[in-house]
């Protein structure tokens, strides 16, 4: 970290000095990753959560690390509501896996991974299909599709997932570009919540003035903190709804702040993550799980538990230092 060491002030050298490395392999593959890797940073207002994956460049783990520093030094705003409704998430698994996971999640509304490799499509309905079974007709299903469709493709996937479903809730970026979900979105009728367009646009207004997303996908931990999220949320001019990016609780307690600080929320969020983890770093009670389908909102970063910390640290001193490096990497590329 000595290259960017000098340009710091020392308050935000201490939080970078502070960060601990740490590995926790997922009970399910997701998102193409066996196990989840990142640091936690503490400082004057508590702990923060570094965690970019690893194909992220480093002005994008930027604005991963203005999020944790956000944590550590100044917290969040204060909250309008004092819980969040959760989604399930359910990974790209057996439809019998599918069913398990949404039974035992104690929540209403489950969103499906799907289009997992090109051929996914059976599966991905098999898979939809048992969420509904376990979920009855009253719950709500949503499906994401991590912008791995062309329109065609799009088109003719949702209308046989939105029957599979019985009524899909959302499709979430089922394309790549804001043209293509406005395409899909005229074609299918089926609304649209757009992620990584939201992040990409630059103007996040022009999604919704395009006609490409009838809701907005915000996570505060690519976008810099809660702050810029909620200045996001606001430009976008749509209703929003808080996911994760696959964090500790450290992590996800910034998203729930967000949640909790948003002047609207009509949906429920994916912030039920922490299930696909197999640990977390505060204790099983501390932990920011739901509870039949909804999780509460911190009044502060949590700190991690000393001896679940300890369990998670990255074991191997290479990766230890590649992930420090790359932290001294991001600090030099700090959002304004």
């Amino acid at each position: 970290m000595t290259s960017v060491q000098p340009a710091l002030p020392p308050s935000l050298h201490s939080v970078l000095k502070s960060a601990v490395p740490y590995s926790i392999p997922l009970v399910e593959r997701f998102r193409g990753i066996d196990v989840r890797e990142g640091m936690v940073l503490s400082g004057p207002a508590g702990w923060g959560e570094f965690c970019p994956f690893e194909e992220y460049d480093d002005p994008t783990a930027g604005a991963w690390l203005a999020t944790a520093i956000e944590a550590c030094t100044v917290g969040w705003p204060v909250p309008v509501r004092d819980r969040i409704p959760i989604n399930c998430t359910v990974p790209a698994v057996s439809a019998e896996r599918a069913f398990e996971i949404v039974s035992g999640s104690g929540c209403r509304t489950a969103k499906v991974k799907v289009a997992e490799h090109p051929d996914s499509l059976a599966e991905d309905q098999a898979r939809v299909e048992a969420v509904r079974a376990a979920l009855g007709p009253g719950g709500a299903i949503r499906v994401d599709a991590n912008a791995r469709w062309d329109v065609d493709t799009a088109v003719r996937a949702l209308r046989l997932l939105e029957r599979a479903a019985g009524g899909l809730e959302y499709a979430e970026q089922p394309c790549r570009t804001i043209e293509e979900l406005a395409v899909v979105r005229r074609r299918t009728g089926v609304r649209i919540a757009a992620d990584e367009s939201i992040r990409q646009a630059g103007d996040p207004l022009r999604v919704a003035l395009s006609g490409a997303a009838d809701i907005a996908v915000i996570k505060c931990t690519p976008l810099g903190g809660v702050r810029r999220a909620l200045a996001v949320a606001a430009a976008t001019g749509l209703p929003c709804v808080v996911s994760s990016a696959l964090e500790t609780s450290i992590g996800l307690a910034a998203q729930l702040a967000l949640a909790g600080a948003l002047p609207e929320l009509d949906f429920a969020c994916g912030l039920g993550t922490l299930s696909l983890l197999r640990a977390d770093v505060l204790t099983p009670g501390e932990s920011l799980r739901p509870v039949a389908g909804f999780i509460s909102v911190p009044t502060g970063p949590p700190a991690p538990d000393p001896a679940a910390l300890a369990a998670v640290q990255l074991p191997d001193p290479d990766r230890a230092r590649w992930w420090h490096q790359r932290l001294a990497r991001a600090a030099a590329h700090l959002p304004n």
